[in-house]
């Protein structure tokens, strides 16, 4: 995933499932550093009750983040490993 860039607005309102199938919720934004442009989070919007038994960060406004170190990849879907969730 590292090699293939997609621009932020294709990213944004893609469902974000595992790769089990379960739905999370659909991409609301992204957090970065803004220095090095590394992306840290995306927050979800729309978060199903399976994503609220996770135990994920949350914002300020209680919106869920997921870690970008469990995007396994980005398609049609956000796809994560649930795994990297917890």
């Amino acid at each position: 995933m590292q090699d293939n860039k997609n621009p932020y607005s294709a990213i944004i309102g893609k469902m974000i499932v595992t790769k089990e199938g379960k739905r999370l919720g659909f991409v609301k934004d992204i957090t970065f550093e803004t220095r090095s442009g590394e992306i840290i989070s995306l927050v979800v919007k729309d978060a199903t009750p399976y994503t609220r038994t996770l135990n994920l960060e949350k914002t300020s406004s209680s919106d869920f983040l997921i870690p970008y170190s469990a995007i396994i990849a980005i398609g049609d879907f956000v796809i994560v490993s649930e795994e990297d969730l917890i």
